[in-house]
């Protein structure tokens, strides 16, 4: 467990529900632009519920969170780091999709008043899977789970949305089906740094939740967008971001047609999923689990087409 997430958690009094304790740290990698990066770790026995990249913007009259963590914990930790930096009103909250990673951190949110803001499909996304995160949650993370629950949006988009926090505008855009049925991307158009979430993983394999065909789609339209910077969803910060948007691409190309080789050959699920996308393999972080998944599902998709 990372050196903050031990300090934080024993600074926090289950029957108090205060908490005190260190910030969250976090990078500005623009003016104004700050990220906090998760780890590289599978959901399961070992996962303390800092995976994804999370983080905050500040313009002049306002702060917006975008995506707020995988614990009331680690909310309660990127507010810390927000309060550290200024005193700025936090009005919104935007989850760029439902993975739990992402949104267990609202909960920490509410004492602002924020609007949480996320896809048109994202509210019925997260009650539909409340109950099974928040159990699993408690399952993995035991009493450091305390507080944590779905804090579902009260704000969407549709198509796009403008929020201003002060001569500081921020484009909110959802996409068609993609990595999921409800991705919402985030520009800075001060400093052009794009928030994709999970429509982009660096290093650490895709995990597919959405359809590939639409998700394939969605990188063409990503690739002739210009943006200084992106914050993907797991990983480092891409300034290349053309090459990252292209490897993934390989990636899911790579899988889809070897699935379709296999099926076409008369190959058994197991052997199917077993031999998947090899020649990708050594080029993602956490690739036997996730690829596994992900070969899992695709191929009775596959299989009927």
């Amino acid at each position: 467990m990372r050196w903050w997430a031990l300090t934080f958690l024993l600074g926090f009094s289950l029957q108090s529900g205060v908490a005190v304790s260190a910030a969250l740290p976090v990078e500005e990698i623009a003016p104004g632009v700050f990220v906090h990066q998760g780890v590289h770790e599978e959901f399961g026995d070992h996962y303390h519920g800092d995976i994804a990249n999370i983080g905050f913007i500040i313009g002049e009259q306002a702060v917006a969170v975008i995506d707020s963590g995988g614990s009331y914990l680690v909310g309660l930790a990127l507010r810390e780091a927000i309060r550290a930096r200024t005193q700025k009103p936090i009005r919104y909250v935007i989850n760029t999709h439902v993975h739990s990673d992402h949104v267990f951190g609202n909960a920490a949110f509410e004492q602002d008043n924020v609007e949480f803001i996320g896809h048109a499909q994202l509210p019925r996304a997260m009650r539909s899977r409340a109950e099974a995160y928040e159990t699993n949650l408690k399952t993995m993370l035991g009493d450091a789970a305390a507080g944590s629950r779905i804090v579902v949006s009260t704000h969407t988009v549709t198509a796009e949305r403008v929020i201003d926090l002060g001569n500081r505008r921020l484009l909110l855009k959802a996409w068609p089906i993609a990595h999921t049925d409800h991705d919402l991307s985030v520009m800075d158009e001060l400093t052009r740094s794009w928030w994709l979430g999970d429509l982009l993983f660096a290093d650490r394999t895709p995990s597919i939740d959405g359809d590939v065909p639409g998700w394939l789609s969605v990188i063409d339209v990503l690739s002739e967008i210009p943006a200084a910077r992106v914050i993907p969803g797991h990983g480092p910060i891409v300034i290349d971001k053309n090459a990252a948007l292209a490897k993934q691409r390989q990636y899911l190309q790579t899988l889809v047609k070897d699935l379709k080789q296999s099926i076409a050959e008369g190959k058994s699920m197991q052997s199917a999923i077993e031999s998947a996308a090899r020649s990708e393999h050594g080029q993602w972080q956490l690739f036997e689990s996730t690829n596994r998944r992900n070969a899992t599902m695709l191929y009775p998709k596959l299989e009927w087409d």
